[in-house]
């Protein structure tokens, strides 16, 4: 059923028809028919649109282009299409491509707001850099650049640039001129200096001076009073200037990898600062005055020569993250307790001996991390931190764990691997850890665990496999006899070792081994203890070992009579009745051969001819078989192994081979 719709799109019926015929005639001859203009659009079905826009000629709208995006491209040349679009084009990306030279006309994109020009192979910026007036954001960074042109001040739009990655040694002099720049990149340039007038970038935020050779800062730099990201980390700066604490705005600030000695107490007026990175120097203190930068969130000190922590430093109660590691710390303040903020605190590697008891009062502190210490004792108060989540104590000298830390429970990882702990405490069956490890070599990071009493007290702790623990290797120095290593002194004796650190027990061990040049106790005995091989010496070996069997293949090819092979064969019997005589002492620098030998019952070792053949039954009527081997034999006997039991004496009794 079809419909049928007037021009405005109603539906219409044979008599709405007739009489909309019979009023435009009316109309018509009355004179009010009404004008075109005054006549409402008609509705155009969707299916027409392809065909009506498809008669509208494109290019004439493709003259007005104002990104293009060429990044990615492999492109050795700037393209020549891109200049169509001059009066329109205000972003160009060529990022990433192989271009080496920027031609004349390249300038002439003065409308150009935006250049990417990073990963290059760009070896000059022209002097025609100026024509770009309008120009907002430049990244020419790796590229090969040598130098930046002085007329680069006149791109007074400049607001954002990144130089980072290029071989320039220099600023240029006018660069201080663009007032409108408020982030400057020039990350891992090699550069020396900075501009004195650097300060008149009053715009500043954000300065990356990053992996440069920096030796010194201008006074100027203090006037960047906008200033609010300054990283001047992997330099060669040995001192700050004083006037830096004017840097006010200051949030983000990074110090590392200098040569610091000390951290001027004027920087305790950046009342604004968050981040403050001064890892990787030789600092041997910190100043009271840091306790200031009452908005600090993030302090790291890492690898620093630092004794201790100011006590100041319970003022920074925005503190969360506090990384010292790699110190010379013996203590913490109790003042600690009082950044309550504090959610990871990384104490590894240091000369700690304990935790001040208000670490309890760290209700937030999710990660504590104090591996490789001096720690003997846990505090009580270690179970405050109800937010705990990772403990680590690795490589201590922890004797107990408190049944405290049960109170923790949020704990889900405890390390205490490389301790002295016999036991751990019941109470820790509370906690849902899902990883507790005792030992390095430990393969699972949840074991099975028994119950035992402390002997001392009577309380149920729980036992495993894994301890007592070992003392780590740093504690085994110097030690002469088992009875240092506790558990195995357990095994040696058959006696437990209540107390780690006895250092006056001097106990014989049970084992002995048997001197080489021992001829005694060589008659006594038919089971000796041989050197094992150095793992070099058994490649040497392995590969000896292979060189025989591939003669031995080849000479099963040999294609010669049967004469000839009997008369080789008796003149290798021959070789084998030669007297034995004491082969020379081996040294070390003597390498492993693939030894031409016989064996006899007097561990004497005798030369033998090339094994070119396998041998049956020699002269001596010795057979080849096992059970011949193992019977007595007379001294004066000769013995001729068959190759295959040549080859077992090889690998078994690397110590009874004569070294060629």
């Amino acid at each position: 059923m079809f419909r049928v719709t007037n021009w405005t799109g109603e539906e219409i019926n044979s008599g709405t028809r007739r009489a909309e015929r019979e009023k435009k005639g009316q109309n018509k001859r009355e004179g009010t028919e009404p004008r075109l203009a005054e006549c409402p659009l008609p509705k155009t079905p969707t299916y027409l649109f392809p065909v009506m826009f498809h008669c509208i000629p494109l290019w004439r709208c493709n003259r007005h282009v104002e990104t293009i995006d060429k990044r990615h491209c492999s492109l050795l040349y700037v393209p020549d299409e891109i200049y169509r679009y001059s009066r329109s084009l205000e972003e160009l990306l060529l990022d990433f491509n192989q271009l080496r030279d920027l031609p004349k006309p390249f300038f002439q994109l003065v409308k150009l707001r935006k250049l990417g020009l990073s990963d290059n192979e760009i070896h000059r910026l022209p002097a025609d850099i100026a024509n770009f007036m309008q120009l907002v954001e430049l990244d020419v960074s790796r590229n090969d650049i040598m130098d930046i042109p002085e007329s680069i001040s006149n791109c007074i739009s400049l607001q954002v640039a990144d130089f980072s990655g290029n071989p320039l040694t220099r600023l240029p002099q006018t660069f201080p001129e663009l007032h409108n720049l408020t982030c400057l990149t020039i990350n891992d340039i090699s550069l020396q200096v900075l501009p004195e007038n650097i300060g008149n970038l009053s715009n500043l935020v954000s300065l990356e001076l990053r992996e440069n050779l920096l030796t010194f800062l201008p006074e100027s730099l203090a006037q960047l009073r906008k200033l609010e990201e300054l990283d001047l980390g992997n330099n060669e700066l040995y001192n700050l200037p004083e006037s830096i604490g004017g840097l006010i705005s200051l949030k983000d600030l990074w110090l590392d990898g200098n040569h610091l000695k000390e951290i001027p107490s004027e920087m305790g007026k950046m009342k604004s600062l968050l981040c403050l990175d001064v890892s990787e120097n030789i600092l041997d203190y910190l100043p009271e005055e840091l306790g200031g930068l009452v908005s600090l969130t993030d302090l790291l000190v890492s690898q620093n020569s630092i004794e201790f922590l100011p006590e100041s430093i319970g003022k920074l109660h925005k503190l969360s993250i506090l990384k010292a590691d790699q110190n010379r710390i013996t203590y913490l303040p109790e003042s600690i307790g009082n950044c309550e903020s504090l959610t990871e605190l990384v104490l590894t590697d240091n000369q700690l001996q304990n935790l001040p008891r208000s670490i309890g009062k760290l209700k937030r502190l999710s990660n504590l991390n104090c591996d490789k210490n001096q720690l003997t004792l846990l505090p009580k108060e270690i179970g405050g931190c109800s937010g705990l989540n990772v403990f680590c104590v690795r490589e201590n000298r922890l004797m107990k764990i408190p049944s405290e830390l049960s109170q923790a429970t949020e704990l889900h990882v405890f390390d205490v691997s490389g301790n002295r702990l016999s036991y751990l405490p019941y109470s820790l069956t509370t906690l849902q850890l899902k990883a507790l490890w005792l030992s390095e070599n430990q393969s699972q990071p949840l074991l099975s665990f028994q119950t035992d009493k402390d002997p001392e007290t009577g309380e149920k702790v729980l036992t495993c496999v894994l301890l007592p623990q070992q003392p780590c290797e740093s504690d085994l120095k110097g030690s002469d006899n088992l009875a240092r290593f506790g558990a195995l002194e357990s095994l040696v004796n058959g006696m437990a070792d209540d107390t780690w650190n006895n250092t006056s027990t001097n106990r014989t061990s049970t084992i002995h081994f048997l001197d080489e040049d021992d001829e005694d106790d060589d008659e006594k005995g038919t089971l000796l203890r041989r050197a094992t091989p150095h793992p070099g010496e058994l490649k040497t070996m392995k590969k000896a070992v292979e060189n025989l069997r591939n003669d031995l293949i080849a000479a099963k090819a040999l294609d010669s009579n049967k004469n000839e092979k009997q008369a080789m064969f008796s003149d290798y019997l021959q070789e084998c009745r030669i007297p034995h005589t004491n082969p020379p002492p081996r040294t070390s620098s003597q390498n492993w051969a693939v030894p031409h030998f016989t064996w006899a019952a007097n561990k004497e070792r005798q030369p033998r001819g090339p094994p070119m053949f396998p041998a049956t039954k020699n002269a001596c009527g010795c057979c080849s078989s096992v059970e011949k081997k193992a019977q007595n034999i007379e001294p004066s006997e000769e013995v001729c192994f068959p190759v295959p039991l040549l080859l077992n004496k090889l690998m078994l009794l690397p110590e009874t081979l004569s070294i060629k």
